[in-house]
């Protein structure tokens, strides 16, 4: 029988954070990332975190509720805790989502950041930072369908001249928000430039939810200099993930234990680049898993002898076979 120690519980304590009623046990969020964070790089994550927060891709409360169900919200019961991110404009049906979704979530998360001209011109996203108002409606709505906490994520404005993040999270939270996250730029930067972990700090004092911060985190130096200087109660890691689904393991292990992280050899990159691949196929099929997983190359080969060159042949080829003597030469090339 596997028993905690004292010494174990007292770090988790200090480690967690509630959102709501639940307990998470990790400063760490992996954040929503379309068309990357979808099932199997979440259950990639959870393989080396267990108490992360994991966050799906984000949902269109449109497509869900005309369809019922898709590939995006697949789960399994070891992903948990697992945030189900909604986008949308719509108070009832973003509510009605949440109520298709409560059985396969931890937590429902409403996106209020995404800066694409898609969802701009849908008035979805960071289109919502404009109509503070219809975004408080949907925390309601949500929070009247399900009993799950409810949080979401937006950023520092639309641009520099109309920065509100703190009026905005004091509105969410008083509709019912029981945490936020803030990607600390606006929405004309789009991921240009540098995050302004620091001008998140004026959240603090304003709000009585926890609050995450998202952006630039790439290393566990970055990690800490962002929770130090947004004064922040967690992590969200966006791009940091790619090529890296250890890296929320890793940020926790410094720190709850102090232990710095190792650099994994070539050989451990690849043979987790191909156990991607093949829960990519699995979950997809060959062919249109081979094609999904062509955006992931560039991250876990950086920095190998000859990359350009594998990567535009790996991107390009289409037979599973091939790509594992491609992986092979890799290796042998580091």
């Amino acid at each position: 029988m596997n028993i905690q120690t004292t010494q174990d519980k007292e770090l988790n304590k200090h480690h967690s954070i509630f959102i709501g009623n639940v307990e998470i046990k990790s400063k760490v969020i992996s954040a929503p990332m379309a068309g990357i964070t979808d099932y199997v790089l979440r259950k990639l994550i959870r393989k080396y975190s267990k108490d992360c927060l994991l966050t799906t891709e984000m949902i269109s409360s449109e497509a869900l509720v005309q369809r019922e169900e898709c590939h995006i919200v697949h789960t399994d019961k070891n992903e948990p805790p697992v945030a189900f991110q909604i986008s949308g404009h719509k108070p009832a049906l973003i509510a009605k989502s949440a109520e298709i979704l409560k059985d396969k979530a931890t937590i429902i998360d409403i996106n209020m950041g995404c800066p694409v001209n898609k969802v701009m011109k849908a008035t979805d996203g960071c289109a919502l930072m404009k109509s503070p108002n219809v975004a408080a409606d949907i925390i309601k709505a949500v929070k009247d369908t399900v009993a799950l906490p409810v949080t979401c994520k937006f950023r520092l404005g639309i641009n520099q001249n109309t920065i509100n993040f703190v009026d905005f999270a004091v509105k969410m939270q008083e509709a019912g928000a029981q945490a936020i996250c803030v990607h600390a730029r606006t929405r004309v930067q789009m991921y240009s430039g540098i995050a302004d972990w620091k001008k998140v700090a004026e959240l603090k004092g304003n709000i009585d939810i926890p609050y995450f911060i998202n952006g630039d985190i790439v290393s566990v130096e970055t990690a800490i200099q962002a929770l130090e200087d947004s004064k922040a109660d967690g992590l969200a890691i966006g791009r940091g993930l790619l090529g890296n689904p250890w890296f929320p393991a890793q940020i926790d292990d410094f720190l709850k234990y102090g232990k710095k992280p190792e650099e994994k050899s070539l050989e451990e990159k690849i043979e987790v680049l191909k156990e991607h691949l093949d829960e990519e196929i699995a979950f997809r099929g060959e062919l249109n898993g081979i094609k999904f997983f062509r955006k992931f190359y560039p991250y876990y080969i950086k920095g190998v002898r000859g990359a350009s060159e594998y990567r535009g042949k790996l991107v390009t080829e289409e037979n599973y076979q091939t790509i594992v003597k491609l992986l092979e030469e890799i290796k042998n090339a580091g």
